[in-house]
């Protein structure tokens, strides 16, 4: 297909922004190194004017392959650290979390941060993790995990209201049945309280933003993208090709066309995370960021298989095989500048991309070098999307 110039598209500027995956094998023992290397990044980020970063939630990873376990921490740490960046966590994996301690950390993040949070939301992959975090969140058992997702997504709100509310639910009461309160400096009132017992509660602080920080979800399958669309809630893809994008994009903006009553621009309310990496030649691209790469696939792939990364309408056989050559013409972003931003262009024609979330800190990644891809990303390839600023 013919590439049109990126300066001569339809006129709206796209966001571009960091997805920060954390992971170094070998390196658990200089977890602090580690730390402060993402920091550098983020602040980095900050300054070129991405418009937001996002910090993923994953346990018990003794292989040093995904070791964050906690994005709104990471984000607190991070909003400190930056003017402008907007924060996100893609994602907190809510299944895994009480829902009323979510909702105050995230409020929390958002006072602190002076607003600047996006909510990021997932359900979960790992058996590993949610059996020993919250049992009810088995993977194994996916209706019962979604019944779970969705009723913490209904508290969040609720929480987030700075009203007095209650919930009764499948898997919570809140406030719990049956406490009596009395306190000379909290007076009884029928706001939440009867007969001497709490019957309502308000969660403290609520978000700086009103009503709540945006919501996102990480979605795929066509029941979970026309959930969140429904529900005002943005979706966030990564791996499907451009070809397999399109009827994903289409899905999502119909469904939230319908459910808002208005229509949806297509690529409107999606963010896509690729990965990313820009170097002086296509060579040198590839043979920096290949094995982190690499591990990164082999690490996900296990759980996911290839099926992800089919073609529309491509049906997957035992011939295909992971490998950089099999994933470089499916949805990577790795090469030149003038590579990268044709391939950017390509999704901006193809599916209307307007937010683009950049996955270069793939596990193993010397620091230096994904430094000098965000550098030249930001310098050669941004300015053509942006009109030379990411923030808003």
């Amino acid at each position: 297909m013919a590439q049109r110039d990126p300066e001569e598209q339809d006129g709206r500027c796209m966001r571009f922004s960091i997805f920060h995956n954390l992971g170094a094998p070998g390196r658990l023992g200089s977890y602090a190194e580690v730390m402060d290397e993402a920091r550098e990044f983020a602040v980095a980020a900050d300054r070129a004017g991405f418009w937001s970063a996002w910090y993923t939630e994953h346990h018990f990873g003794h292989e040093a392959i995904e070791i964050t376990p906690n994005p709104v921490l990471m984000g607190a740490d991070i909003a400190a650290r930056t003017e402008n960046i907007r924060i996100g966590q893609a994602a907190n994996i809510a299944t895994f979390w009480h829902p009323l301690r979510l909702a105050e950390d995230i409020a929390m993040l958002d006072q602190l941060s002076g607003g600047r949070v996006e909510v990021g939301l997932g359900r979960g992959l790992y058996g590993r993790e949610a059996l020993n975090l919250n049992a009810l969140a088995d993977p194994r058992d996916q209706e019962q995990n979604r019944a779970l997702y969705d009723e913490t997504v209904e508290i969040l709100r609720k929480a987030w209201s700075g009203e007095f509310f209650s919930h009764r639910g499948r898997f919570y009461e809140f406030p719990a049945p049956g406490v009596k309160w009395n306190h000379p400096l909290s007076p009884a009132t029928p706001d939440y309280m009867e007969d001497g017992v709490i019957t309502k509660m308000q969660v403290t602080p609520y978000p700086l933003q009103r009503p709540h920080p945006p919501l996102w979800q990480v979605i795929d399958s066509p029941r979970s993208i026309q959930a969140a669309a429904a529900d005002g809630v943005q979706g966030m893809f990564w791996l499907p090709p451009v070809s397999a994008l399109k009827e994903r994009f289409e899905l999502y903006r119909s469904t939230a066309s319908e459910a808002s009553g208005r229509a949806y621009a297509l690529g409107e309310g999606i963010g896509l995370v690729r990965d990313v990496y820009v170097a002086d030649t296509m060579e040198q691209a590839r043979a920096d960021f290949e094995e982190a790469l690499m591990t990164t696939y082999r690490w996900i792939m296990h759980f996911r298989g290839l099926g992800n990364l089919m073609e529309a309408g491509e049906e997957l056989t035992d011939a295909h095989e992971l490998s950089f050559e099999f994933l470089a013409e499916r949805n990577l972003l790795v090469g030149t500048p003038e590579y990268v931003s044709e391939k950017i262009a390509e999704l901006r024609e193809e599916v209307g991309l307007e937010h683009l979330l950049l996955w270069t800190t793939h596990p193993g990644l010397e620091h230096r070098k994904a430094m000098r891809s965000l550098e030249l990303f930001a310098e050669k390839v941004m300015p053509r999307f942006t009109g030379g600023g990411g923030h808003e």
